[in-house]
C-alpha cells in the first residue's frame, strides 16, 4: 500500500476544504437533515476500491467534515463497503430522531473501510444502521451511495472533479414534484 507523503496529505486537505466549502454552499442542508458520505480511501491514493484502505487519508478527511456537520447541526452517516452490506455509522441521536433500526456489525479496515473505522472512533455515540434516506451525499471513489439518498437526487457540480485519484460526486435531494398541468411548484427550492 502506498502511503501519501506529508506534502500530498496537506494538498489533499486543502482540496477537501475547498470541496466542503462548495458543497455546503450548494446543498442548503437544514438542521437535523442527513448527509451521507461514501469514501474509498483506496481510490483516493490510487488503488482499486477496497484494495488499499488508508487510515491516514481518513484522518485527514473526516475531522474537517465533522466540524462542518457540527456547525450546521446536521447528522453524518458514513457508508461502509459491500462487505458489511454498505451499512452506515451514525450517531445514536440520528437513530433516535429518525427511528432507524440498529444492526450489529463493527466496521474494520477490510470490512467497512478506513472511513467507517475513523467514524466509529470519532463519533460520540456511534451505532450502525443498514438503511437511511439522506438529504445530500458526498461520494468519493464511486462507492454508490445512491441507495441511501432520498428521491429525487440532484447532482451538485463544483470546480473539483477528483479528490486525490478518486472520482468525486456530490448530490442534494429535493421532494418529488407531484400533480399535473395545474400544479404549481416553488422553483426557488
Amino acid at each position: 500500500m502506498d502511503i501519501f507523503s506529508t506534502e500530498k496529505l496537506l494538498e489533499l486537505a486543502k482540496v477537501w476544504d475547498s470541496v466542503l466549502d462548495a458543497f455546503f454552499q450548494s446543498a442548503n442542508l437544514r438542521p437535523q437533515q442527513i448527509l451521507v458520505l461514501g469514501c474509498s480511501t483506496s481510490e483516493v491514493i490510487g488503488h482499486r476500491i477496497g484494495q488499499g484502505s488508508s487510515l491516514e487519508v481518513a484522518e485527514v478527511l473526516l475531522p474537517p467534515l465533522l466540524e462542518r456537520v457540527k456547525q450546521q447541526g446536521i447528522f453524518l452517516a458514513v457508508q461502509g463497503c459491500e462487505h458489511i452490506n454498505r451499512a452506515l455509522v451514525v450517531e445514536e441521536a440520528c437513530v433516535t430522531h429518525y427511528g432507524l433500526e440498529e444492526v450489529t456489525v463493527l466496521p474494520s479496515l477490510h470490512a467497512g473501510g478506513a472511513m467507517t473505522v475513523k467514524a466509529w472512533e470519532k463519533f460520540s455515540s456511534p451505532l450502525m444502521v443498514e438503511r437511511i434516506q439522506g438529504h445530500a451525499g458526498i461520494d468519493v471513489g464511486d462507492t454508490f451511495i445512491g441507495m441511501h439518498l432520498r428521491p429525487v437526487a440532484i447532482p451538485i457540480r463544483i470546480h473539483v472533479k477528483d479528490l486525490g485519484q478518486a472520482h468525486l460526486t456530490l448530490a442534494r435531494t429535493r421532494p418529488r414534484l407531484i400533480g399535473g398541468p395545474r400544479a404549481i411548484y416553488d422553483e426557488s427550492k
